[in-house]
């Protein structure tokens, strides 16, 4: 049986059967503009979709073609320290996979902890580190919440995401994501601590929505668009402002990126 809101969604994109959605951060929002044909369905129009309450995230999704084919599109995204819930994003990623979508391309805004990725580069997330702790899927009663992550980011994705930037003559640098609850920014010591781990990147989003489309056995990729160095690295306080005015630089260099890979996953 399914959803409310993929009824909703179903009816609403009038026979429009993508299957590949994506996820838009911060300075990713200005995508919907290059979809032809838009359907805009305010996420308030869909039950049990969240309501962000973030600046920079629209909330609607954009649906229609994008390189010649049909694409979804969440134009923004709920966040784990929003209301203290990290699987927010569940109903969301439910009706997705509900409505036929095979892959799911996740992006977000990130702060570097390495010297040589620096505030406007496109990071493509190897892999992730967990460090919150927490899990969109606890208190899931069926086995399922026995989700392998090892190949949590698919491997033909993240080939086509790498063959779209050398089309497009733009540097996509792989790296390792680490997952900070936020709302605070992290501390120097922690930015050492996620060097010292093995992280290339941090930030306060992606990793529940990862957990969740695996379960409901979605392909994932994601990209990080990096909008700063991580606190300590350069002696200046850390702000969202801050995240917004840079995202839109490294947000251009990855829409080039990512219509170049929708023509090639066809």
């Amino acid at each position: 049986m399914i959803s409310p809101a993929t009824a909703a969604l179903i009816q609403k994109l009038n026979g429009l059967a993508p299957r590949i959605a994506l996820v838009l951060g911060s300075g990713l929002g200005s995508l919907v503009d290059a979809v032809e044909n838009p359907v805009r369905i305010p996420y308030a129009d869909l039950p049990g979709f969240p309501h962000s309450g973030v600046s920079g995230h629209a909330g609607e999704v954009v649906a229609g073609y994008l390189s010649g084919k049909p694409v979804l599109m969440l134009a923004g995204r709920a966040h784990y320290y929003e209301k203290g819930d990290a699987s927010v994003m569940r109903p969301v990623i439910a009706a997705l996979a509900d409505l036929g979508v095979e892959m799911l391309v996740l992006t977000n805004a990130a702060g570097s902890v390495r010297h040589d990725l620096a505030p406007g580069s496109v990071m493509l997330v190897d892999d992730h580190i967990n460090y919150s702790g927490l899990n969109p899927l606890i208190g899931e009663p069926s086995d399922q919440r026995f989700v392998g992550m090892t190949s949590a980011y698919d491997s033909k994705l993240k080939d086509a995401l790498v063959i779209a930037a050398g089309e497009v003559g733009e540097k996509l640098t792989p790296g390792v994501y680490m997952w900070f609850s936020g709302p605070s920014f992290e501390t120097p010591a922690e930015i050492r601590m996620a060097r010292t781990l093995g992280a290339d990147a941090v930030g306060m989003s992606t990793v529940p929505e990862v957990i969740l489309a695996r379960f409901f056995g979605l392909r994932v990729a994601a990209c990080s668009v990096i909008t700063n160095y991580g606190a300590g690295m350069t002696g200046a306080e850390l702000s969202h402002d801050e995240t917004k005015d840079v995202a839109p630089t490294g947000g251009a260099r990855l829409q080039k990126i990512i219509r170049a890979m929708i023509r090639e996953i066809g």
